[in-house]
């Protein structure tokens, strides 16, 4: 299955090595540009030539030892990370702003360290682990040598580990797998709202935007008979439709290709929405921001069509953006009545992750301050 790294339509790096002309396909996570120009390199570059040549928008080759390149972008790694320093004393909007543009601009410096592979995903270095399998599950099959940042094959493998492993939730007979470029549920907050909030009915239920399909499979060891689960993203899609089989749940749950509802009416609706309303700059981010709160208010526009009588619609939703100034609670409110919804009762937890614990964080007080909510909603005549 091709996933978002792998460009829609090719485009290839040129550079020239030996003094002869080399070209090969160009992966990149934002589906950005090749980089204008290209250096072959390898054990003879020190850490601060390679800092200078990454900030001069030079990208670096590697054609050493795989596992000193490692040790490079780890140093080079420090050295971006030191020159990070949060301002402080500014307004928290301001500080996602200058946190986004700082992640945006230690990836650009971070990701000039490139890899070579050929069409078989064989890395022609020495040391060089196999990575055929985890590149094959990000990518799909290749036919030409392809180019990309040694940190984006080091996730295509930690990303590859993980789905081996999966990830355990609680009140599911086995772990959830997730694929590349699909969100991990590690957050057990709302997956545990989810398990307990008491349910109106247990025919039928909807959930919108599954991604790795954990929400259904909960819903369905819950004892609720069918689920229908919605996704328009093509590597979400087959994450939940494999994890759907492995915990023979294909008798419940029935997995569409689809924005937002199916058709029809339900007497729960289920949707956990990016909860930031922000541009994503990656394919993976679009699980976390949401533009203009496209899908958020997507869901609530479309709800009171979709819910049965006596029905209620589940909003599983954080208020970090609120922390942060991005979006107001008077925002949510109001959507929720200008679509005919009302609250019928609201379920919180407190994040457990450890970013709501780090001081260092740049978001730290937003993060410590957040609470993840479970939005009971009703038509506004219940």
């Amino acid at each position: 299955m091709p996933d978002s790294i792998r460009p829609a339509a090719p485009t290839h790096a040129v550079w020239e090595e030996n003094e002869q002309p080399r070209r090969a396909l160009w992966c990149a996570e934002n589906h950005g540009t090749p980089p204008k120009r290209v250096v072959p390199v390898d054990d003879a570059l020190t850490a601060d030539t390679a800092f200078r040549l990454a900030n001069a928008g030079t990208a670096m080759l590697w054609r050493g030892d795989f596992q000193n390149a490692r040790q490079l972008l780890q140093a080079l790694t420090r050295r971006v990370d030191k020159r990070r320093k949060p301002k402080k004393d500014v307004l928290p909007s301001e500080a996602f702003g200058l946190h986004r543009l700082a992640q945006s601009q230690r990836a650009r410096l971070l990701n000039s360290l490139l890899i070579e592979l050929d069409g078989d995903f064989h890395i022609g270095l020495r040391r060089a682990p196999d990575v055929r399998a985890a590149c094959e599950a990000a990518l799909g099959q290749m036919h030409e040598p392809l180019l990309l940042s040694l940190r984006a094959l080091q996730g295509i493998i930690g990303s590859y580990e993980w789905r081996k492993k999966g990830i355990a939730v609680a009140g599911l007979s086995q772990n959830i797998h997730v694929h590349y470029g699909v969100f991990s549920p590690i957050r057990g907050e709302y997956i545990e709202l989810v398990a307990q909030t008491p349910l109106p009915a247990t025919d039928l239920a909807f959930d919108i935007g599954t991604g790795s399909g954990v929400l259904a499979a909960v819903l369905a060891q819950r004892g609720i008979k069918r689920i229908i689960a919605t996704e328009n993203d093509p590597r979400a899609l087959a994450c939940a439709r494999e994890n759907v089989q492995r915990l023979g749940l294909e008798s419940q749950i029935e997995i569409q290709d689809i924005d937002l509802f199916p058709a029809g009416q339900s007497p729960l609706i289920v949707c956990n929405p990016p909860w930031l309303p922000a541009r994503p700059t990656l394919p993976l981010e679009h699980a976390i921001y949401d533009p203009d709160s496209r899908m958020l208010l997507g869901f609530l526009n479309g709800l009171a069509a979709h819910l049965c009588d006596g029905g209620e619609g589940w909003l599983i939703m954080s208020d970090l953006a609120e922390h942060l100034g991005l979006r107001s609670r008077e925002f949510l409110l109001d959507a929720a009545e200008r679509a005919g919804l009302r609250i019928l009762a609201r379920h919180d937890a407190r994040p457990l992750h450890p970013k709501a614990l780090d001081e260092t964080d740049a978001l730290h007080l937003a993060r410590k301050a957040e609470v993840t909510s479970l939005w009971r909603l009703g038509h506004s005549e219940q």
